[in-house]
C-alpha cells in the first residue's frame, strides 16, 4: 500500500481543474470541509466542498466531532511545535450514517493569541471506507494548510475521475502522479454470499480491515476473546482513550473482530457531548438498560454520565506521540507488556491473567472496587465487566505474536505480522462459530434425472429451540470445542437473542434463496429436454408442459 503518494500543488493547480461532477463525486464522498477552532467563536466550518452539500444542523454536528475534547496537554512544549492526527467519527442522517474522517492539526506557537491554534479537514462518506480516506487525507490535509481553497478543488476533481467503488476489490485510484491502492470492504450483500469457509482469510471480509487490532490492544490482548464475544452478542460497550485516533481505532478495530459476520448494532468510533443522541443517554435512570452501541469517547465526564453502560473498555497511551500506532511498553493495570530491546516473542507470563502475586491481588481488588471512575486521577489500560466470558484465550496464537522491543520502526512492520496473525484466527474463530447455522443456509441443486421444473425445495425452516437441542447433542465443533468452557451452549443462547444474528441470518438466507434460483435456472437451461421427456409417462408430460410454460412467461417478463 502507497502510504505517502503526493500532489504536485504548484503544477496541478495552475490552471484550475476542472469543476467535479456531482453526481460522480457523491459516489464516493458527500462533502469536504475545513474547520477552525475560533476562541470567540468556537468551531468554524471554513470551507464547505461543494457548497450548501450539508444543512446547518449538520454542519454543527459535523464541526463538533472534528476536534479533540481539548488540547491535548500531553504534546512537547517547545516554542512552536505541530501535532498531526487522523481519526474518524459517525452518526446517523436521514435514515442511514455519514462517516467522517479527520485530519487535525494542533499547532503551538508563543506568539498566537492563548498559544496555538486548531484547525481539522473533514472527508464525508456514507461509505466506510477507511482505507481510502485515510490515505486521502494524509494528502489533502497537509495540502490544505500549503494552499487553502485549491487543495478542496484539485482533490474533488481527482476524486470525481474515480470509477465508481468496486466492494470487496481491490483498486488503484488515481492521485496527482501516484494512486491510492486499497481493497474495499465487501458490500452487505456480497458478504452475506460468500460461501462457508472463506477461500481468503488475507482479504477483507468486512469493515475496517485495516484497523490496527494489535496496537489498539497491546496491553489488552487477553482480553480480546471476552470483547470478540460481547461484540458477537450486541452488547453495549465504553471504549474510553486519551485522544480521539487511540478511541477511533479501538472501535474500528472492534467492528472488524467479528467479520464475516456484519455487525449490526450501532457504533461511533468517536462520540462527544454535542451529538444528540449524548441527550437521551444521558437522560436514562438507574436500573435502565442501555441501548446497544459501542462508544469511543475521550471525555471523563462520560464515566459519570453513562453509568449504566455494562461494559467499559480502557485503552491507549497518554504518551506524547501516541496517534495510530501506540507505543510497545504502555502498561494494563492487569495485564503488564513487558518491555524488549530487540524484536522477539511476547512474553506470556507477563501477560498471563492467572498469575498470582499479592500487588497483583490488591490492584485488582482496587480497580473492581473503583470501578472506571479510577480513570479520573489516572489513565490505565483496563477491562470492567461483569460478563462471564466462554471463551479461553488462545496461547497458541499469542505465543505467534512479535514484541517488536523498542524500536518504533521495527513495532510498525510487527504490527502488521501480529494484525495478520489475530485476524486470521478471529476470523475463524467467527466462521466455526456461525458453521452449524450452515445446513440452514445450504441451497440445493435437482437430483440427477429429476425435473428441474418443479419448484425447487424450501430451505430448512429454522426454530430456535430446535437449533440450540440439536447442537447440545451435536456440539459446536473440535475447533471451538477445545476453545470453550462449559458454558458455551448459552454464548449461542444470547447469540439469537441478541442483535446481531436475525439481521445476518435474514440476509444470508435471502442470498441463499437468491443462489438457489440461479442453480435451478441454470439447470433448466442445460437440460435435455428430450432425454427428461422419454423418462415421462404423460400425466407427467403434461404437468412438465403446465410448469415449462409458467417459467417461460417468468423468464419473458
Amino acid at each position: 500500500m502507497n502510504r505517502s503518494p503526493s500532489l504536485s500543488a504548484k503544477r496541478e493547480a495552475s490552471p484550475s481543474p476542472p469543476s467535479p461532477n456531482p453526481s460522480a463525486l457523491r459516489r464516493w464522498v458527500l462533502a469536504f470541509c475545513v474547520i477552525r477552532f475560533d476562541l470567540e467563536q468556537g468551531q468554524t466550518v471554513e470551507e464547505l466542498y461543494p457548497p450548501d452539500s450539508l444543512p446547518s444542523d449538520l454542519q454543527l454536528l459535523v464541526a463538533f466531532s472534528s476536534f479533540p475534547d481539548s488540547m491535548s496537554h500531553h504534546h512537547p512544549r517547545h516554542r512552536s511545535s505541530i501535532h498531526d492526527s487522523i481519526f474518524s467519527f459517525r452518526f446517523p442522517a436521514g435514515g442511514a450514517f455519514i462517516y467522517g474522517y479527520v485530519f487535525n492539526r494542533q499547532r503551538q506557537d508563543e506568539r498566537l493569541p492563548r498559544g496555538g491554534e486548531q484547525k481539522s479537514v473533514v472527508v464525508l462518506s456514507h461509505y466506510p471506507y477507511s482505507s481510502v480516506f485515510r490515505l486521502l487525507l494524509q494528502i489533502l490535509g497537509p495540502l490544505c494548510f500549503d494552499i487553502g481553497r485549491a487543495a478542496l478543488d484539485l482533490v474533488a476533481s481527482h476524486v470525481a475521475a474515480w470509477p465508481p467503488p468496486s466492494p470487496g476489490s481491490p483498486m488503484d485510484l488515481p492521485i496527482g502522479t501516484a494512486a491510492l491502492r486499497v481493497h474495499l470492504p465487501p458490500s452487505p450483500d456480497d458478504l452475506a454470499a460468500a460461501p462457508f469457509p472463506l477461500a481468503n482469510p488475507s482479504v477483507p471480509h468486512g469493515l475496517f480491515h485495516d484497523a490496527d487490532l494489535f496496537a489498539a490492544f497491546r496491553g489488552l490482548l487477553l482480553h480480546l476473546w471476552t470483547l470478540w464475544e460481547l461484540m458477537l452478542l450486541g452488547e453495549p460497550i465504553l471504549v474510553i482513550a486519551p485522544t480521539p485516533p487511540q478511541c477511533s481505532e479501538a472501535v474500528a478495530a472492534l467492528v472488524s473482530l467479528v467479520a464475516p459476520l456484519r455487525y449490526s448494532v450501532d457504533f461511533r468510533p468517536y462520540f462527544t457531548i454535542h451529538d444528540p443522541d449524548f441527550a437521551r443517554l444521558n437522560s436514562l435512570h438507574e436500573g435502565d438498560a442501555f441501548p446497544p452501541m459501542v462508544l469511543g469517547v475521550t471525555n471523563l465526564f462520560f464515566l459519570k454520565s453513562l453509568k449504566n453502560i455494562p461494559h467499559v473498555v480502557s485503552v491507549g497511551s497518554p504518551s506524547p506521540n501516541s496517534t495510530r500506532v501506540l507505543p510497545v511498553a504502555s502498561i494494563s493495570p492487569s495485564i503488564g507488556t513487558g518491555r524488549n530491546t530487540r524484536p522477539g516473542r511476547l512474553n506470556l507470563e507477563k501477560l498471563s491473567l492467572n498469575k498470582f502475586s499479592p500487588s497483583s491481588l490488591l490492584n485488582a481488588v482496587k480497580r473492581r472496587r473503583e470501578g472506571p471512575l479510577c480513570l479520573m486521577t489516572e489513565h490505565k489500560e483496563a477491562v470492567w465487566s461483569t460478563y462471564s466470558a466462554t471463551m479461553k484465550p488462545d496461547t497458541a496464537v499469542l505465543n505467534r505474536l512479535i514484541d517488536a522491543g523498542m524500536s518504533p520502526r521495527i513495532e510498525e512492520s510487527m504490527s502488521v505480522v501480529n494484525n495478520e496473525i489475530l485476524r486470521r484466527h478471529f476470523l475463524e474463530l467467527t466462521t466455526n462459530f456461525l458453521a452449524p447455522f450452515g445446513p440452514y443456509l445450504r441451497a440445493t441443486t435437482p437430483s440427477e434425472g429429476s425435473s428441474p421444473f418443479v419448484e425447487p425445495p424450501p430451505l430448512p425452516p429454522f426454530h430456535a429451540d430446535e437449533f440450540l437441542n440439536g447442537l447440545a447433542a451435536r456440539g459446536p465443533g473440535k475447533f471451538l470445542t477445545k476453545r470453550m468452557r462449559s458454558n458455551w451452549l448459552d454464548l449461542y443462547r444470547r447469540f439469537l437473542e441478541g442483535y446481531n444474528f436475525m439481521p445476518w441470518f435474514q440476509r444470508k438466507r435471502a442470498a441463499v434463496e437468491k443462489e438457489q434460483c440461479r442453480l435451478w435456472r441454470q439447470a433448466r437451461i442445460n437440460i435435455d429436454i428430450h432425454k427428461l421427456l422419454s423418462k415421462m409417462s404423460e400425466v407427467e408430460i403434461v404437468d412438465s408442459f403446465n410448469a415449462i410454460e409458467r417459467h417461460l412467461i417468468e423468464e419473458i417478463q
